[in-house]
């Protein structure tokens, strides 16, 4: 089962717990410093929620596809790259407490998009300095045209 991903930076963690554990009727699948995720059924939906700076407003952080396995992630990668979108690929990354492979394109408003599987479980939201993972608006990393 496919599901879509939205991330938001919110400026009070606990109380964005709480607020879409009540709207969606489920509570967080994962929680850890600065970041829980909702994996809610109806309607399918993985919601992030990324601690932000206090006193900021919520905003979106980037949206996603979570699809069931890697041979999925090379189909839209291959897809995306065919249909003339720029990609950037990761393999087995460590991004938001998860081990994964994934695709990044942009959006006409510079919306980061993914698309991407989870393959194992992480104890640390990214591996990397300056990975990729939950980064706003250009992902600083070179892109390959289909």
């Amino acid at each position: 089962m496919s599901r879509v991903q939205l991330a938001l930076r919110v400026p009070d963690l606990e109380g964005s717990i709480e607020f879409y554990s009540k709207l969606f009727g489920v509570e967080p699948a994962k929680r850890r410093p600065g970041y829980a995720n909702f994996a809610i059924a109806e309607p399918p939906l993985k919601l992030v929620l990324l601690e932000g700076e206090s006193g900021e407003p919520t905003r979106m952080d980037h949206l996603g596809v979570e699809v069931e396995d890697t041979a999925q992630v090379a189909a839209a990668t291959e897809r995306l790259q065919e249909a003339g979108l720029a990609t950037f690929e990761e393999k087995d990354t460590t991004c938001c407490y998860a081990l994964q492979d994934k695709v990044w394109v942009q959006g006409p408003g510079n919306e980061p998009w993914e698309v991407y599987v989870v393959k194992a479980d992480a104890g640390t939201l990214t591996e990397e300095a300056g990975s990729t993972c939950c980064a706003t608006g250009d992902t600083g990393k070179e892109t390959v045209s289909g």
